[in-house]
């Protein structure tokens, strides 16, 4: 996938993916005890969708 393939949604600040390139790895882990949705973009998983950049429902 290349670059222009990438969306975003939401603020982008908040996303595990920034947060990760942050280190802040506690918080990573509040936010994903109970993942709900799946980046379409990077993969990870998320309890909110609004923690990352292209979500969809994991069921």
């Amino acid at each position: 996938m290349d670059g222009k393939d990438h969306i975003c949604t939401g603020e982008h600040s908040g996303h595990i993916c920034v947060l990760a390139n942050q280190d802040k790895f506690e918080d990573i882990k509040e936010l994903t005890r109970n993942p709900k949705h799946v980046c379409f973009n990077c993969g990870r998983v998320a309890d909110s969708e609004k923690n990352l950049c292209n979500p969809m429902p994991l069921d």
